[in-house]
């Protein structure tokens, strides 16, 4: 019989995203973007947007936040696109994570489209 062990740090839409940007730094992250969806979209508090450098940098980064999801919060988070690298997305609930090789992101500018949500009624 295995002992159930409580998440050590209690799971909230700040934790998690303070632990989502921590592990983007700890891999060396580039270009890391916070986007506050609050109020602009039911899907998520947060989105963050981050390049690697290569496919391998960026499925190495996503493998890691998702170790570290798990073993933080006992989080198993959605993912897709981890085998190829090219663009990772991570949905923990509260905070979305788009890890993007810099082309790729460079093509699609999510960020850009996220941030002018709310803004043109401003």
């Amino acid at each position: 019989m295995t002992a159930h062990r409580a998440p050590s740090v209690p799971l909230t839409s700040a934790a998690t995203l303070e632990l989502v940007l921590s592990s983007l730094d700890d891999d060396k992250a580039e270009d890391v973007v916070q986007i506050d969806l609050k109020g602009k979209s039911a899907m998520a508090d947060t989105m963050v947007v981050a390049s690697g450098r290569s496919t391998r940098q960026v499925a190495a980064m996503a493998q890691k936040l998702m170790d570290r999801l798990k073993e933080t919060f006992r989080l198993t988070a959605r993912v897709e696109g981890k085998d190829t690298g090219d663009w990772v997305l991570i949905d923990t609930g509260d905070v979305v994570v788009h890890l993007f090789r810099p082309e790729v992101r460079e093509f699609y500018q999510l960020e850009k489209m996220w941030q002018d949500i709310g803004r043109s009624g401003v």
